[in-house]
């Protein structure tokens, strides 16, 4: 007991110390001062990585409920059943635009066959048969072009020669020095 009272009395003499955590200072600014960037690195990396896994975790809780409502067996065969119904509607979309534009196709290779039958018949008879010819070709371009040509700028002036030197303004081209050349 008299151990007890001696401890007392040494804890009594001592007097309280602050208890807070100014002695972690000195440890943590030498551990920043260390390795400030890698925990710096460290912090963003962990922040990015927990943004892509809260993501993925709310995409997959979103598809879940969807597959369990998707297990339903009427659900499934209706849901195939206008998915197919819909495939078959534009492969028959599909087809009957390959059908027209091979259509076309046959028309205008039945048009070219007409007017080479026509240059040939006329050309028989002694005829001029390029006329015919242009005025069909001029014909099935007006036809086809939807609108007209632009006027377009030329690219240089009217008096422009390339051989004459004076034409460019600041680009004119000076041959090079003779004699060695300075490298060393």
């Amino acid at each position: 007991m008299e151990a007890q009272d001696d401890a007392r009395v040494r804890n009594e003499d001592v007097p309280p110390q602050n208890q807070d955590l100014s002695f972690l200072l000195p440890a943590v600014t030498a551990f920043l001062s260390e390795y400030g960037w890698y925990a710096a690195f460290a912090c963003v990396g962990v922040y990015l990585l927990l943004q892509h896994l809260r993501k993925n975790r709310s995409t997959d809780s979103q598809s879940s409920p969807v597959s369990t409502s998707s297990q339903d067996p009427d659900s499934v065969v209706r849901r195939q059943a206008a998915l197919e119904a819909s495939r078959r509607r534009m492969q028959e979309e599909q087809d009957a635009r390959a059908a027209e534009l091979r259509e076309r196709q046959q028309r205008l290779e039945e048009d070219k066959r007409r007017q080479k039958i026509e240059m040939w018949d006329s050309m028989k008879e002694g005829k001029s048969y390029k006329g015919k010819a242009q005025q069909s070709t001029e014909e099935a371009t007006s036809s086809s072009s939807l609108r007209p040509k632009t006027d377009k700028k030329p690219l240089r002036n009217s008096g422009y020669s390339p051989l004459s030197g004076d034409g460019g303004g600041t680009c004119s081209w000076r041959p090079g020095r003779r004699g060695p050349s300075a490298g060393g």
